[in-house]
């Protein structure tokens, strides 16, 4: 509190007062002395009158100051200093982060900036450091508020007029209008940096009464969230990702928290706690929370077994249920809907450090009914792409290489301690990825699962029929199964996803594949498959089916694609023996006239190993417009020119064509455009343009005469292009 500056003036003058009636009162022995008749005469008359006189004009003045001295308020709320140095711990790994930000800071031409990032990586301790750095500069007054999810924008102007003072008893008698007018008269001849921790939706500061930042004013805003969306809807300047720390800076926090010494103990140690580390993938949260619990840990044996626990059961390990996972939680908590929540939860039964391709997860979660009800692949694409942007902006998933996105370790832990919970989540799953496990859990843990990932194990054999009601998917790739017991499908009536993918020994599927009544998605890609057997028939409702890269199938039954009438996407490229003289269809052209017949399909990808079976499927515009990826092989063709001149192409991706070696000194031309580039150049490039919109990537071997591929570039999105085993090719 701060004394009123009137009554600081009427205490001066009685302090004065009080000196002098001090001094009054001790030279006024010496003038008793001079008095003589009793007290009524005085030897010296002159020095008496004067003493008189200070005397009455002393009692005028206390009389005076008495009258006045009466004060309705007498001290006002002194404001807080204008930057005071927030605590702070020692940090690791943030001095090129700081150094980053304050960059910014220091241009004239950005005011506002946002970080944004996951949880617990370290965006409040960073804006805590910048807090402090701002005590060495000119700007008046630092304001920091920590805004979280439900702070009312009262309560923010409240906290902002607590820090320049204005907040006194008449305060709380302003309604918000005039509160907002109250700071902005005051910060508006002020040089401020406003800071707001805790981001998750926009507060508009010009409606609280703070000037937005600008270059007259030269005053900053700066604000941490998680998500990227935020820094958008604030108008942040600059957008900057505080990332999780690399492994040397991650390595530096944890022996900081563990202490050093204890690391020493055994010569074991250093080596496992390498091993605890990295666990924590660089999340300063993990790392502080894991360092402290393992810094009385004494023995080889406790840091092994924090190892085990931290890989199979992170949730159980001491502060990461009850710290570390809650914290993420929080964003979970904030996405807009259930269904992004469960889209979130699927990517956890990928195996840890997996590289999740987007195009896969729009067909899970298709053929899951996770979505609206689309009528086209292309719109439930579109959602899909939404769905995991709004993963990728909340900083929940992480943009990865060609297509795919990634999950943090210790997120994905969190996902698994909700999804694994039927009490924290809509779903009960069962995960056991990259476990080493030789044989599959026991049925009786599949009773209540609806989602069961046994990824990237050695299982061999299945051999139990699990009771699984309502198991929805399953995931079984990348194991060493060679059998699947007849039975083992028959009481999974609802699964709706079955993945065996990547199964190098698995030959057949058992016939108890057709209990599977709801299956929508069937993936046999790069497995040891020799014949679809025709029970798949029974699939009525199957939407999705891969056989791609199965190079001993050697037989499919007749019409047996034809009855999959509810086909969306099938992917069966490099499906039998790569040779021109194999292919497992007894007649390739029947094989074209039944896919012909699949009026859903909109996503297909094939080989095609003869030139009349291509002519016969170039005739078909409704799988020309779906097909993704195309493998010509041309053996038999003795032509010159591979023609696709009538051929609309607009989904094509990639193209990949081998072997047209019979021609003697001809150009291979490939006739894109309707009429060969000589003809009509521009006409040509505008029928690329149009006709192969999303080709990215073309492949061309073994074309011995092929010279020149100048009019590729017309193609508008192409990325890639291979040549190799084209002699004559011209550089």
């Amino acid at each position: 509190m701060k004394k009123l500056d009137h009554v600081q003036n009427w205490i001066s003058r009685v302090d004065s007062v009080d000196a002098r009636v001090g001094e009054t009162v001790h030279s006024s022995s010496q003038e008793t002395e001079s008095l003589c008749c009793g007290g009524y005469c005085s030897k010296n008359y002159v020095s008496s009158c004067k003493y008189g006189g200070k005397v009455a004009k002393l009692l005028v003045e206390v009389a005076d100051l008495k009258s006045k001295g009466l004060f309705p308020e007498v001290a006002e709320r002194l404001p807080e200093p204008s930057i005071n140095e927030r605590p702070l711990e020692p940090t690791v790994g943030l001095d090129s982060m700081l150094d980053k930000v304050w960059s910014h800071v220091e241009d004239v031409e950005v005011g506002v900036i946002g970080l944004y990032g996951m949880g617990g990586v370290g965006k409040t301790t960073l804006l805590t450091q910048i807090h402090n750095k701002f005590q060495h500069t000119d700007f008046d007054v630092a304001i920091w508020i920590v805004v979280s999810k439900d702070l009312r924008v009262e309560a923010i102007q409240n906290r902002i007029g607590e820090k320049i003072g204005l907040r006194d008893p008449t305060w709380e008698l302003k309604d918000p209008d005039e509160k907002a007018d109250a700071i902005s008269s005051l910060l508006s001849r002020k040089k401020f940096v406003l800071f707001l921790d805790d981001l998750w939706e926009r507060v508009d500061i010009t409606k609280i009464g703070v000037p937005f930042p600008d270059q007259h004013n030269k005053s900053k805003v700066l604000f941490t969230t998680r998500s990227e969306d935020v820094c958008g809807i604030m108008s942040a300047q600059q957008k900057i990702l505080v990332e999780c720390l690399p492994w040397d800076k991650a390595w530096d926090l944890f022996q900081e928290k563990t202490g050093r010494d204890a690391l020493l103990i055994h010569a074991d140690i250093p080596k496992l706690a390498e091993a605890v580390a990295a666990e924590c993938g660089g999340l300063p949260l993990a790392l502080t929370t894991v360092g402290r619990v393992m810094s009385c840990k004494k023995t080889p044996q406790e840091w092994n077994h924090a190892i085990k626990v931290l890989k199979k059961s992170s949730s159980e390990f001491s502060g990461m249920g009850d710290q570390v996972f809650p914290l993420l939680k929080f964003s979970y908590d904030n996405f807009p809907s259930d269904k992004v929540r469960a889209c979130f939860l699927y990517c956890a039964l990928y195996p840890e450090d997996s590289h999740i391709s987007k195009d896969d997860l729009v067909c899970y979660w298709m053929c899951e009914n996770m979505l609206d009800e689309h009528t086209h692949l292309e719109e439930a694409r579109d959602e899909s792409y939404h769905i995991i942007g709004t993963l990728l902006n909340a900083c929940m998933l992480e943009e990865g290489n060609e297509g795919r996105v990634k999950m943090h370790d210790v997120v994905r832990d969190m996902a698994l301690w909700l999804a694994c919970d039927p009490k924290k989540a809509d779903g009960n799953f069962l995960v056991h990825t990259w476990a080493d496990l030789i044989e599959a859990p026991i049925a009786e843990k599949w009773k209540n699962s609806k989602r069961v990932s046994l990824t990237a194990n050695h299982i061999k054999e299945l051999v139990e029929t699990p009771n699984s009601p309502y198991l929805l998917t399953l995931f079984l790739s990348s194991n060493h199964l060679q059998k699947i017991a007849t039975g083992f499908f028959d009481a999974m009536s609802n699964l709706q996803v079955l993945d065996l993918s990547s199964n190098k020994d698995l030959t057949r599927l058992p016939v108890g594949v057709s209990s599977l009544v709801s299956l929508q998605h069937l993936n046999l890609s790069n497995t040891g498959i020799r014949e679809l057997p025709i029970e798949l028939k029974c699939l009525e409702r199957l939407a999705y089916l891969n056989f791609e890269y199965t190079p001993n199938l050697h037989s499919l039954p007749p019409t047996i694609l034809s009855s999959l009438r509810m086909l969306k996407v099938l992917r069966m490229v490099h499906s039998g023996a790569d040779s021109e003289d194999q292919n497992h269809f007894d007649d390739e052209k029947a094989m074209v006239k039944e896919l012909h017949s699949l009026k859903h399909l909109e996503d297909l990808t094939l080989d095609i190993r003869s030139t009349s079976c291509f002519q016969i499927f170039i005739s078909f515009k409704l799988l020309t417009c779906c097909t993704r990826l195309l493998f010509l092989l041309g053996y038999d063709n003795p032509s010159s020119t591979l023609d696709i001149s009538s051929t609309e192409m607009k989904h094509l991706e990639q193209l990949n064509i081998r072997g047209y070696p019979n021609s003697e000194d001809i150009i291979l031309d490939i006739d894109w455009a309707g009429g060969l580039a000589g003809n009509n150049p521009r006409n040509s490039m505008m029928r690329i343009q149009s006709c192969f919109l999303g080709l990215q990537m073309i492949m061309v071997q073994f074309c011995h005469n092929l010279k020149d591929l100048t009019q590729l570039c017309f193609a508008p999105n192409l990325i890639s292009v291979y040549v190799c085993h084209c002699s004559r090719m011209e550089t």
